[in-house]
């Protein structure tokens, strides 16, 4: 991290979101169970945030946090063979999304992955930014109307990405309000995003979770949504009438080695896995950099400016015009990534270092921390955007930075992802501006799956001057 980016920023003090203190006293096996099914969060230690590898025996094992950007490396790139996803993970993830490409593994996994890479390629990427922009624009207009009121910019970040879902991905529509299907995301992540102490002891899948069971409203209106839209678009393929949208070529995609194409499994697998997590995560993004910036004035007038800037040159900005706009997000997304972890079980035994992996133990590997680590970072709890610009951004290291993931397993969607979400402040922010009310209470980060405001994030909307009229 460069001294410089910090050292650029204004007078005042950068604003330092509050978020859990790292313990510093040992916890038993039942507080840590209590701790991590309330908010994974709190389970963190000191140590974590200033020693790179930190390995011991607890709940789940030995387990072996690593933060040093070397060893992610070997984990995640060199030695991504030895290592897959653990149980709990898969356990946790599986029953909503089935085994697409955010859960399968081995051949499977390099199958869909082969299949999948091309409907993700910049090219077609690039070709999502005016209905990108399209959504945006109709969120800045709703919110621009109710200037003077408050509003709940998490939902309103919800409606917004699966505004762009529909626009996207699927262009004929979902089958249902896509309000409904933000509560119904909402309710799986709840329902099993708090850790299970079954889980955490290995007890077969058969013995009965309370996770589980309160999810399954949520599973069944998925699959009725999945069913419902290949349905409806296998009609219009047959029928040569079919948009040349995600869903289309999804259907159409083969393996560019063997030319098979996905299975029904796969495909519905695949269509719940883009809604879980081309929606979640980017509203989660959008949410945490509104936030931000409504704690930072000076960031937030910068932010503003080159926005301005940008639609007086251009009614459509591309996302490339706004450098400090993108860079207050992807640091947003440094204090808040939206998964705040990654765990892998080692097939085989290793060493990083002189620490010793052994075969069958958990490696985790938590964004959260090492986004925040004492040794990585200068001032690692202050947003400070500059730390993102161009100029400075070659010098942070890329496995200390893991928003998306890294390896093969990187985040297919990242470019979709930044792209939409820098759009989305762009119009948002030409729009309105957004403040946290007078005495309005602590924002708190909740670990469930993704990383949410626990209580929303209610804000005052004021249209701003700039704002294009109505």
């Amino acid at each position: 991290m460069s001294d410089a980016a910090v050292a650029a920023r204004p007078a005042q003090s950068p604003f330092r979101p509050a978020v859990p203190r790292p313990r510093t006293e040992p916890m038993d096996l039942f507080a840590f169970l209590r701790a991590a099914r309330a908010n994974p969060l709190t389970t963190w230690f000191r140590e974590h945030f200033e020693h790179l590898i930190v390995a011991g025996d607890g709940a789940l094992g030995r387990v072996t946090v690593v933060s040093d950007p070397a060893a992610i490396r070997h984990i995640l790139v060199d030695n991504a063979a030895n290592y897959r996803k653990d149980d709990l993970q898969r356990r946790v993830l599986a029953p909503g999304l089935g085994n697409g490409l955010l859960t399968a593994e081995g051949e499977e996994w390099r199958l869909q992955r082969r299949t999948l890479a091309p409907i993700f390629s910049p090219r077609h990427v690039a070709g999502f930014q005016a209905p990108m922009s399209e959504a945006a624009d109709r969120l800045a207009g709703r919110l621009a109307r109710r200037s003077g009121q408050t509003v709940d910019v998490a939902l309103e970040m919800t409606r917004v990405t699966l505004d762009v879902l529909e626009r996207t991905i699927f262009t004929h529509g979902l089958p249902r309000k896509p309000e409904a299907l933000g509560r119904a995301m909402t309710s799986y992540f709840e329902a099993l995003g708090p850790i299970d102490p079954l889980d955490v002891f290995g007890l077969p899948d058969w013995v009965p979770r309370i996770g589980r069971i309160r999810a399954r409203p949520a599973l069944r209106f998925f699959a009725e949504i999945v069913d419902e839209l290949i349905a409806r678009r296998r009609a219009l393929l047959a029928g040569g009438e079919a948009p040349h949208d995600v869903l289309t070529l999804l259907l159409r995609a083969q393996d560019p080695e063997t030319g098979r194409g996905l299975s029904d499994l796969e495909v519905r697998a695949n269509i719940v896995t883009f809604i879980g997590a081309g929606h979640e995560t980017t509203a989660n993004a959008l949410t945490w950099t509104l936030y931000c910036l409504s704690q930072d004035e000076a960031a937030r007038e910068r932010a503003e400016a080159e926005i301005d800037a940008a639609f007086a040159g251009d009614p459509a900005p591309c996302s490339e015009a706004l450098p400090f706009t993108r860079a207050a997000l992807e640091e947003a997304i440094r204090l808040f990534p939206p998964v705040p972890l990654m765990s892998r079980q080692a097939l085989a035994e290793d060493r990083l270092g002189r620490i010793k992996i052994p075969r069958g133990s958990l490696v985790t590997i938590a964004p959260y921390v090492l986004h925040r680590h004492r040794r990585l970072w200068q001032d690692p709890d202050a947003f400070v955007p500059e730390r993102f610009l161009p100029e400075n951004r070659a010098r942070i290291d890329r496995f200390a930075y893991l928003p998306f993931g890294a390896g093969p397993r990187v985040c297919i969607g990242m470019s979709f992802s930044l792209m939409e979400a820098t759009l989305v402040l762009a119009h948002l922010m030409r729009a309105v501006r957004l403040d946290r009310s007078p005495g309005a209470g602590p924002v708190v980060p909740l670990h469930r799956v993704t990383l949410r405001p626990r209580d929303g994030l209610r804000m005052r909307v004021t249209r701003r001057a700039a704002a294009p009229p109505e």
